[in-house]
């Protein structure tokens, strides 16, 4: 996978517009209702990561997510970043959507 050039890059950020690019890594902070349902997204990013062999950086901290793409055989932000941030921000949306009370 090549690095995109500048020009690629901008054009594919502006389909990912919530998520902050730090020189060459992507970073968005998700923010959920409850810890659960931040899990249950972590679990969603885990499995979307493993079926395209592109593993993001992760840190959990209660309700929050932040996620952390680049691509280091690249030696920064290629395809596979966008793509799995676009995807991301799909599950979030999933995640709320289909989050149930639990039983008392």
């Amino acid at each position: 996978m090549k690095k995109l050039s500048a020009a690629a890059l901008e054009e594919g950020l502006k389909e990912i517009p919530t998520w902050t690019r730090k020189g060459e890594v992507l970073e968005k902070t998700f923010e959920f209702p409850a810890f659960g349902t931040a899990i249950t997204f972590v679990t969603k990013v885990a499995w979307a990561a493993e079926k395209v062999n592109h593993h993001p950086d992760i840190d959990i901290r209660w309700n929050k997510v932040r996620l952390s793409l680049t691509t280091h055989d690249a030696g920064g932000l290629t395809d596979l970043d966008l793509g799995l941030a676009a995807k991301c921000d799909t599950l979030a949306g999933q995640v709320v959507r289909v989050r149930k009370t639990p039983a008392a």
